[in-house]
């Protein structure tokens, strides 16, 4: 059965929990707010499944993408309300269009990260847009594996541990799914989401009944200089701010609270096997200035045959353009470079039940842009 001796060895996928046939693992979540399976040993029969199950402990192979685009949506207001340039809207748009199913991170009532699907084109809104907190996959796998098992179409997005993990968990290959990984930078604590949400909340005196979304890419004023904003149901603004001032995004980008397996992850240069990669283009204006407008250019690794035939069908939906996979990861290095590790991040979580959230990560944040 499978132990989890050090934490560094678990990415969270929950691929060995959906996988067990005895439904002898569970999570729970450490101090740090993180998800880790414990195994209730007298239910366990050793068959060994969640061993064979984990991507860590089975991992793929580097493997170079066969083609990388810079690409923009044409619907403006879609791109707009998009974390760069609209690709996942486009995507999941087509699979629901056929009749198919999409997975990916959204909020639930209580404004917590998790993983869920959706049939429905209006409801794709609530998958849009970055989410920098690691999501609760909950049952995902199974659910979408009953859905491949009845023929429908499913596109699955996640982190490309989760995504590892789905590949793992699936063990074979369905034509009828298309998976889609992020370029990540590591996933944040939930714990420390949920602080910080409740300390902002009281502060600015915003009632959870009232909010509509929470972005974590807002860009009115422009991708570049992206704000974390809260809208209401109206689509109003009722508190925004520089992505550079605000708090949790300092700890964020500082690499404060990232889940220990992301300062050694094994999912990065391609190790997901994902049919499609998407990402910010940061700095794809300076080969491609035609497209820049400053509201979002969307990188396109397609790194398998179906992957390739599915971004090609969609051509006439973008302004779309071949470009170099070694000049797009010199401006975005989370896709081959594994994180630095914060030396305050073990202290900070050690002070995270007994100290302010705001002077916390005051305390201990130091950006290096």
């Amino acid at each position: 059965m499978i132990q989890i001796i050090n934490k560094k060895d678990c990415c969270g996928c929950a691929a060995c929990v959906q996988r067990c046939p005895k439904k002898c693992i569970n999570f729970k979540s450490d101090s740090e707010g993180f998800l880790y399976p414990i195994v209730d040993a007298d239910k366990c029969i050793k068959c060994g499944l969640c061993i064979k199950t984990c991507p860590i402990l089975n991992s793929n192979n580097k493997k170079d993408p066969i083609a990388a685009y810079a690409a923009i949506y044409k619907n403006e207001t879609i791109r707009n309300e998009s974390s760069s340039g609209g690709m996942f809207s486009l995507l999941a748009t087509n699979i629901i269009n056929e009749g198919g199913v999409v997975f990916g991170a959204t909020f639930d009532k209580a404004w917590n990260v998790i993983h869920s699907y959706t049939q429905s084109a209006a409801e794709l809104w609530r998958f849009r847009g970055s989410k920098y907190v690691q999501s609760d996959i909950k049952e995902s796998y199974i659910i979408a594996k009953n859905f491949l098992k009845n023929n429908y179409k499913v596109l699955f997005t996640g982190t490309p541990c989760q995504i590892s993990g789905l590949k793992h968990f699936l063990n074979k290959d369905y034509e009828n799914l298309i998976t889609v990984d992020v370029s990540c930078h590591g996933v944040p604590s939930p714990k420390v989401w949920t602080q910080y949400l409740n300390y902002l909340f009281f502060k600015q005196k915003i009632n959870k009944q009232d909010i509509g979304n929470i972005y974590f890419r807002e860009k009115s004023n422009g991708w570049i200089c992206y704000n974390f904003a809260i809208k209401n149901s109206k689509e109003e603004i009722i508190y925004k701010e520089p992505h550079t001032e605000n708090l949790f995004m300092k700890a964020f980008l500082s690499n404060l609270i990232l889940r220990p397996s992301c300062y050694v992850c094994q999912f990065k240069q391609g190790k997901s096997n994902s049919d499609l990669t998407i990402a910010d283009y940061w700095k794809g204006w300076e080969v491609y200035p035609q497209i820049h407008d400053n509201k979002g250019i969307s990188l396109v690794l397609v790194n398998s045959k179906k992957g390739n035939l599915l971004y090609n069908s969609l051509k006439t939906e973008l302004i779309s353009f071949t470009t170099e996979y070694k000049h797009a990861l010199k401006t975005n290095h989370g896709l081959q470079e594994i994180e630095y590790t914060n030396k305050y991040r073990d202290i900070f979580f050690k002070s995270l039940d007994k100290e302010n959230i705001e002077k916390l990560i005051k305390k201990y944040t130091k950006i290096q842009w």
